[in-house]
């Protein structure tokens, strides 16, 4: 049996908590900025969960995490 390997490029993009749920970056907060109302974009910087839909995928692709 093979070693599994981690997606590299998913590892840099989400994290796991501590019960075991997938963490994300949200996403709109890199350019074209200034349209964007300050607390608008004060709530981009903080991290949120992926959907439930989502997590056993990501989960696959970062199994050492």
């Amino acid at each position: 049996m093979p070693k599994i390997k981690t997606h590299r490029g998913a590892a840099k993009r989400f994290r796991l908590t501590g019960k075991g749920k997938v963490r994300r970056a949200k996403a709109f907060a890199n350019h074209i900025l200034t349209k964007k109302s300050p607390k608008r974009k004060r709530n981009l910087r903080q991290m949120t969960l992926v959907s439930d839909a989502d997590a056993p995928r990501i989960k696959r692709l970062i199994p050492h995490a």
